[in-house]
């Protein structure tokens, strides 16, 4: 996510990309994946959508890590809805149903979801440069 990416900028050498940047943002598919299974109604509608936002933004990081744990997220995530999806479909209406799908979907999200903020926590980070572009020289 570029608003939250701290660079400082030098001329020379580029941006550099904190540590404490990328480790934030490796976080951000987490906490909102927590946040939606704990307020499912409306919120993991709208994680759904938003969740490609984080998705697209975080996986091209500078820090390859911040990639690998929003891609790790995210298989979680839409695995687990994309299940629960599938399976709702052929719920007669009757709101216990679908509280036993999302209790499923509770079980295995939680879990996961905490162990991978502890693993992002104690993972070693470090701060990045993000080269500066050089454009192409014209060669006549």
């Amino acid at each position: 996510m570029t608003e939250f990416i701290h660079a400082i900028e030098d001329e020379e050498e580029g941006k550099i990309v904190s540590a404490a940047s990328s480790r934030r943002a490796a976080k951000w598919f987490n906490y909102g994946t927590l946040v939606a299974i704990l307020v499912p109604l409306p919120l993991a509608i709208f994680w759904t959508g938003m969740s490609m936002l984080i998705y697209a933004l975080n996986k091209h990081h500078p820090n390859p890590k911040v990639g690998h744990y929003t891609q790790r997220a995210a298989y979680r995530f839409y695995g687990v809805a994309g299940t629960a999806l599938a399976v709702s479909v052929f719920f007669p209406v009757n709101i216990k149903y679908y509280l036993v799908i999302w209790a499923i979907a509770a079980t295995v999200l939680i879990p996961w979801t905490i162990y991978d903020l502890y693993r992002i926590n104690h993972d070693t980070w470090f701060d990045c440069v993000i080269e500066p572009h050089q454009p192409f020289e014209d060669d006549q």
